[in-house]
């Protein structure tokens, strides 16, 4: 009894919130998110994305939550609060042209980017209560495939973009209050596969991306002067392909999504880069679709894992020792294929 009153009170203060984005109707899943775990799920917004969701983004102050989909429009913006979604913002005058694949703010919530597919592959706009502004001229330097991951570093003055295949794979550009600046050198040591996604460090000292070759995961040192010498390659490899990575808030750990059997794979971080692999958890991804998304909480007490197979979703307490036993599933699940999983900060 006393565990359910709790978890009760969890769910209407949660600590943060947690929303994943999937392939069919409602194509965007909301959850409170507590240290007991999933709270009852929001309702779903009045006005539903209208196709596959593929990415979704907080603002800094959550606001207001981001869906990247598959039909137009292309993006879908929703005003955020404890009590769930808003009304659905009007959509930007000049849409993407083509599938959103991710979406980013940047961390003064004064721009939103996404990344799709077809030329430019990238489109950003200003962002504030109002919804999206006028859209930012494209990068000067175009981008050379489909946008598949972005992110901001902390400080908002760069922002990188993954691109999946075709020519440069890992891209930044200065960024400021008036949109794409210079892009930077690519990296000398460039992934070798696909990159489906990026991450920059809380400290805004490291890049990293994931590679669906050998080695499978890339992390750069990152300063002013844009990519430096590739980090070493962590001593224990992933068992397949690398499909998505994220740092955790307090820097310690970096996460490799994968495309086999155990599907994750988690390293201490720090300035000297990669640390000791730690073990698997106890209870692995099902499936074979792998870990598409990876998501630390805001105070980096849990690790979320999002695939294909059900449940779709598998959140792990997280600690200096690693990961801890498996939070129960949610009682509504995902219906389908998990493209994004992101945290909110609590509100």
């Amino acid at each position: 009894m006393l565990a359910a009153k709790l978890l009760a009170a969890a769910s209407a203060s949660p600590e943060s919130f947690l929303a994943v984005a999937h392939q069919s109707s409602p194509y965007i899943t909301v959850y409170p998110w507590s240290s007991f775990g999933f709270g009852t799920k929001y309702a779903n917004p009045a006005t539903l994305p209208t196709g596959s969701g593929r990415g979704v983004a907080f603002t800094s102050d959550s606001s207001a939550l981001a869906v990247a989909h598959g039909t137009s429009p292309y993006i879908s913006a929703y005003p955020w609060s404890n009590a769930g979604f808003g009304t659905k913002y009007a959509n930007p005058a000049t849409l993407p042209p083509d599938t959103g694949n991710a979406v980013a703010f940047s961390p003064d919530d004064a721009s939103i980017a996404v990344g799709h597919n077809d030329s430019p592959f990238i489109t950003a706009y200003p962002w504030s209560g109002s919804g999206f502004g006028t859209k930012y001229a494209d990068p000067a330097t175009a981008l050379t495939d489909d946008g598949m991951g972005i992110s901001f570093n902390p400080s908002g003055t760069v922002i990188g973009v993954a691109c999946q295949l075709v020519g440069s794979r890992i891209n930044a550009y200065t960024w400021s209050g008036s949109g794409f600046g210079t892009k930077f050198a690519n990296p000398s040591t460039p992934p070798n596969g696909a990159v489906n996604g990026i991450a920059f460090s809380p400290d805004g000292n490291a890049i990293a991306v994931p590679d669906t070759s050998s080695p499978y995961i890339n992390v750069y040192p990152w300063s002013g002067s844009g990519f430096g010498t590739k980090y070493a390659n962590p001593a224990t490899l992933s068992t397949g392909f690398g499909l998505s990575v994220a740092f955790s808030p307090d820097n310690n750990t970096i996460a490799l999504g994968g495309g086999n059997t155990p599907y994750i794979a988690a390293y201490s971080w720090s300035g000297s880069g990669f640390g000791t692999k730690y073990a698997d958890p106890a209870t692995l991804p099902t499936g074979t679709s792998g870990v598409g998304s990876i998501a630390f909480s805001p105070d980096s007490s849990a690790i979320a894992l999002a695939g294909g197979t059900s449940p779709r979703i598998n959140v792990y307490p997280w600690s200096g020792s690693g990961f801890g036993t498996k939070y129960a599933n949610p009682s509504v699940a995902i219906p389908n294929f998990a493209e994004s999983i992101t945290f909110g900060n609590g509100i």
